[in-house]
């Protein structure tokens, strides 16, 4: 594989003279949309297992290929910083989801000593355009159009889905939205009169686009939902779609899920289903009122994803139309595991749950089927807080042969993605942005998958969110959930859903990979002594598998 050059550059905004000619030359240079979803667990789409209807989303992946394991750091803002730098979020100062005192790795925004994504694509003559939830530090000076993107309309947070909401987007942690860091109400003439964010973030996105097609210049868009982050809220009529739909209960239509995921060949037993959580109850032991409000929040949560799916479908349809999709690369991912906040039975709040100025979280027993057939949640190192369902469409570059593929011998983490990039643009990843020294990659490039290769991953991958850890390498994998008193030991290869603790059987592997994850801790800036607090939604290893 080609080594990536690097150089140094001052990236401030400007582009050098040399990579502008260097761009206006280059036509075949390959354009980039990453979707980014929030909260969306890892069977939430037909093509991992659904029910819900993603007929949009399930046809980027009959055109492309799924991984069976993808990894992102568990939590939204890590997440994303990882996403943008290619370093892990300790490094890059998220190293938590908000500020903690005293530790430069969790200061609770991006530091300087970084870049992102279209400041690095600057370098090939890139468009770069964002769309959605920032989550990254606008309040703390890190903006969009600071890093790099020459359109964006963004929401610092998220927090909301309809126009109407009345929420005071004076205040500081508001519902605010962003055009090219420009603060715009949400009535403002330059938005349409009546709006769902969704449909939102993809109408800007498609004209932000425009401009590049029109000056015939590749272009990256980073379009990051908030769908299907809590407050769930969706248009009535796709809610009432769904209502009566899960009356059959959590259990009934994870069972469905999973044997769909057989089927499709994802998963290959019937033995690799992990159990329910035992804290979530029997659905025949509810009330018909309590099973009856229990639907209507897995009806509103699926609402939210399938108007996701209908906004991609606007995206593919606008870049076929355009005659620029099969030089597109689409990527699909999403930023955690399933959201069990606040604990199992969620949140439904307000005089109509699912419209404007309501609020639905949907709770750890419909997020047990979100994350189907894996166990525990967003926050958490098992496989159901930190591996997320994982598409790459690009109609070009990907050999018919491997469409509809799904890749179980390799896998890949959020810090691969901008390696990836770097390698297929040809861009130069810089040493330096204005004087500040940026550490080399921490990924490798995902390209070997177009060819239907293998992807070597040359060094172990590592998640640590609120002291739950995990370290993959290879097909081994350890984890340690926060305040557990020891470290579990999995064989993904024979063991996809982490079944089987294996550290007692292979005491030397446990002891070099414990090894290996403290050496990784160190390295990516881990505080160890730091206190957490344990949410509502947790349910030690061990109760799930007695």
């Amino acid at each position: 594989m080609r080594k990536n050059i690097i150089l140094p550059l001052a990236l401030g905004g400007a582009v050098s003279p040399l990579a502008t000619t260097y761009a206006q030359q280059t036509t075949d240079k390959p354009n980039i949309v990453l979707i980014l979803l929030d909260d969306v667990g890892y069977s939430d789409f037909g093509c991992y297992g659904s029910e819900i209807e993603t007929p949009n989303i399930d046809r980027l992946a009959e055109n492309g290929i799924r991984l069976r394991h993808f990894y992102n750091q568990a939590r939204s803002a890590p997440t994303r910083a990882s996403l943008m730098t290619g370093l892990y979020p300790h490094q890059v100062g998220n190293g938590a989801l908000g500020k903690i005192p005293g530790y430069s790795a969790y200061q609770g925004h991006p530091n300087e000593e970084n870049v992102f994504i279209p400041e690095v694509l600057k370098s090939a003559g890139y468009f770069n355009v964002m769309t959605g939830k920032w989550h990254l530090g606008h309040y703390q000076g890190v903006t969009p159009i600071k890093r790099g993107f020459d359109r964006s309309l963004n929401a610092p947070f998220g927090g909301f889905y309809f126009s109407t909401d009345v929420k005071n987007p004076k205040k500081a942690n508001g519902n605010t939205l962003f055009l090219n860091d420009e603060r715009v109400a949400f009535d403002d003439p330059r938005l349409p009169p009546k709006w769902y964010s969704t449909h939102l973030w993809t109408k800007f996105g498609l004209e932000f686009i425009d401009e590049a097609i029109d000056k015939k210049q590749p272009f990256f868009w980073y379009m990051a939902h908030n769908g299907a982050h809590f407050p769930l809220q969706a248009p009535q009529k796709t809610i009432d779609k769904y209502k009566g739909k899960y009356m059959k209960g959590w259990e009934e239509i994870r069972n469905v899920r999973f044997r769909k995921q057989l089927e499709m060949g994802l998963f290959e037993r019937p033995d690799q289903l992990t159990p329910r959580n035992p804290k979530v109850p029997d659905w025949e032991s509810l009330t018909l009122e309590e099973k009856e409000r229990y639907d209507l929040q897995m009806a509103i949560y699926a609402a939210v994803i399938e108007e996701v799916d209908r906004s991609i479908g606007d995206v593919v349809n606008h870049l076929k139309k355009k005659g620029v999709l099969e030089n597109t690369l689409i990527i699909l991912l999403s930023d955690n595991g399933g959201n069990g906040e606040p604990g199992i039975e969620g949140r439904f709040a307000g005089k109509k749950p699912g419209a404007v100025n309501s609020t639905v979280f949907l709770g750890a027993a419909w997020a047990d089927v979100a994350n189907t057939p894996f166990f525990l949640y967003k926050h958490h190192g098992h496989e159901g807080g930190c591996n997320t369902p994982y598409i790459i469409s690009y109609p070009k570059g990907i050999d018919k042969s491997l469409n509809n593929t799904i890749r179980k011998d390799s896998y890949g983490h959020v810090i691969d993605i901008m390696p990836t990039l770097v390698e297929l643009t040809r861009a130069v990843y810089p040493a330096s942005r204005d004087g500040h020294k940026v550490p080399p990659m921490e990924g490798e490039s995902l390209l070997p998958l177009l060819k239907g290769q293998q992807v070597n991953q040359l060094k172990p991958v590592i998640v640590e969110h609120e002291g739950n850890k995990m370290l993959r390498e290879g097909d081994w994998k350890i984890v340690q959930e926060y305040k557990e008193p020891d470290w579990r030991l999995y064989n993904l290869k024979n063991d996809p859903t982490e079944m089987k603790d294996l550290a007692e059987k292979e005491p030397d592997i446990l002891r070099q990979m414990v090894g290996n994850y403290t050496k990784m801790a160190k390295h990516i800036g881990v505080e160890s002594e730091i206190e957490f607090k344990i949410g509502k939604w947790y349910t030690p290893v061990e109760e799930y598998l007695k």
